[in-house]
C-alpha cells in the first residue's frame, strides 16, 4: 500500500509579515535617532558589542574596561535574557554597569536604551559599552542609537557565519576575531573566513585578538580612541552607507531574498 502524501506544512506569504516588520524597525529607529542626538549632546562615545554566545565579549570587556578607565570614564549596559551575572563581572573590573534583562527577548532595542540611558545617566565625555544579547540574528536589525558597532566572532564558530547571518556583518564598524590562542589546537580556514566577510561586507578587515591573553587588545584600544576622537567631530557619524543600505534592504519586501 503506497503511503499517503506528506501535506505541505501552512506557510505565512512574506508580503504579510512585511509590513509589520517595517513598522516595527521604523519606530525603533525614530527612537534611535533620539538616543543618537542625546548621547552626541553629551559626547558620549557608545559601541554596540554584538556577538553569539560564547565568544568571549564579557572577557574583552573586562580588560577593555580596565584600560579605557584609566583614561576615560566607563559604563556598560548589559543585555541578556536573565541573570546579571556579566554586570557583576564587569563591575568587579571597575566600571558602572546596568543590567538589562530581556526575557524571552533577542534583543536590545532603542527603548531599552532610552530607558537605561536615563537610569545609568553615564557622564558627559565618556565611553559607554553596550553589551546585547548573544545572538547573530535580531540585534544586527535593531538601532540602538549608537555610535559604533563591533562584532565578535571566535575562532571555533567556523568560517561560514558571515555567509549565514549577513546582516550582522554588513552592519559592522568592527570584526573582532577573538579566540586566536586556540589556533594551534583547531583546525580553521582563516582564509575562508576572510573570503565569507568579504564577499558580505567587502573592506572589512577581521582583527584578530585573544580576550584572555592580550594579543592584539592594542590594535583595539587604538581603534576606540581613534573612533572616539572621530565622534567627537562628528557625533552622528554612525549613519555611513553600508548602514544605510542594509537598513533598506531590510525594509525593502523585493529585496528580502537577496
Amino acid at each position: 500500500m503506497a503511503a499517503a502524501p506528506i501535506a505541505a506544512a501552512p506557510t505565512i506569504a512574506a508580503t504579510t509579515t512585511v509590513p509589520l516588520e517595517q513598522r516595527v524597525l521604523e519606530k525603533n529607529d525614530r527612537l534611535a535617532a533620539r538616543n543618537r542626538e542625546w548621547l552626541a549632546n553629551r559626547n558620549i562615545f557608545a559601541v554596540n558589542l554584538m556577538s553569539s554566545p560564547g565568544s568571549g565579549k564579557t572577557t574583552l570587556l573586562e580588560r577593555t574596561v580596565r584600560e579605557v578607565a584609566r583614561s576615560t570614564p566607563v559604563s556598560v549596559i548589559e543585555g541578556d535574557q536573565e541573570t546579571a551575572l556579566d554586570s557583576w563581572r564587569l563591575r568587579a573590573a571597575g566600571c558602572r554597569t546596568l543590567q538589562v534583562n530581556t526575557g524571552t527577548g533577542c534583543h536590545l532595542d532603542a527603548a531599552m536604551m532610552a530607558r537605561a540611558l536615563r537610569e545609568l545617566d553615564p557622564p558627559e565625555g565618556s565611553v559607554l559599552f553596550v553589551e546585547n544579547v548573544g545572538n547573530l540574528v535580531c540585534p544586527a536589525l535593531f538601532d540602538l542609537g549608537e555610535s559604533a558597532r563591533a562584532v565578535v566572532v571566535s575562532v571555533t564558530e567556523g568560517a561560514d557565519k558571515p555567509l549565514k547571518y549577513p546582516h550582522m556583518f554588513r552592519g559592522a564598524d568592527l570584526l573582532l576575531l577573538n579566540k586566536v590562542d586556540l589556533l594551534p589546537y583547531l583546525e580553521v580556514d582563516l582564509a575562508a573566513f576572510e573570503r565569507a566577510v568579504a564577499a558580505v561586507r567587502p573592506g572589512l578587515a577581521p582583527m584578530p585578538v585573544s580576550a584572555t591573553r592580550g594579543d592584539g587588545l592594542a590594535d583595539w584600544y587604538a581603534w576606540l580612541r581613534d573612533r572616539q576622537a572621530q565622534n567627537r567631530q562628528d557625533p552622528q557619524s554612525r549613519e555611513d552607507p553600508q548602514h544605510r543600505q542594509d537598513t533598506q534592504r531590510r525594509r525593502d519586501p523585493q529585496r528580502l531574498a537577496r
